[in-house]
């Protein structure tokens, strides 16, 4: 548990972009929430690898939300559930049953289609959300640790210039 906060800590104070660690969070959420043998979680890898992401975040973010999803199973399967038997979305859901590629997908199940649509319901708002909250962590927080005087002691030694010396060479 402290190495996934430090690791977190590590993530959040590093230089990289709010937007790539939000991004990263967000896609977690998608791979968490859904069962991990499901064609839209490859799909989410796939963008993973593709975009720039901090791969680190979304490993932290997947192992989080995969222990939340198994507390909100019930309110998956309740979603999924009132989606699979809504009367107006029958002729969608068997049209799509009908191809392949979709029954593969496994839509069918309640908790698969619960997870996923509640996934991607709070995608946007939590990409929001997450960017803003680390923009503020690192301008506040962050830039007031860096102020203290144990900060202030810790930068004049010599450990910390041989840590920059030794983090400049990943490159």
């Amino acid at each position: 548990m402290i190495r996934m906060i430090a690791k977190l800590l590590k993530v959040l104070n590093s230089e990289t972009e709010p937007a790539q660690i939000s991004l990263a969070l967000c896609f977690s959420m998608i791979m968490g929430f859904t069962p991990l043998y499901s064609l839209h979680n490859i799909l989410a890898v796939l963008l993973v690898l593709i975009l720039r992401v901090n791969l680190s975040a979304f490993i932290l973010g997947w192992a989080f939300f995969s222990g939340l999803a198994y507390l909100l199973d019930p309110l998956f399967h309740q979603i999924g559930l009132v989606l699979l038997t809504l009367s107006a979305l029958e002729g969608l859901w068997t049209s799509l049953y009908n191809i392949t590629l979709f029954r593969l997908e496994n839509f069918n199940n309640s908790i698969v289609m619960g997870s996923l649509f509640l996934s991607l319901v709070f995608f946007a708002p939590l990409y929001l959300i997450l960017n803003l909250t680390i923009r503020k962590y690192r301008e506040h927080i962050l830039a007031w640790i860096q102020k203290t005087r144990i900060m202030q002691a810790f930068k004049a030694s010599k450990i910390y210039s041989v840590y920059q010396t030794v983090s400049g060479w990943r490159g």
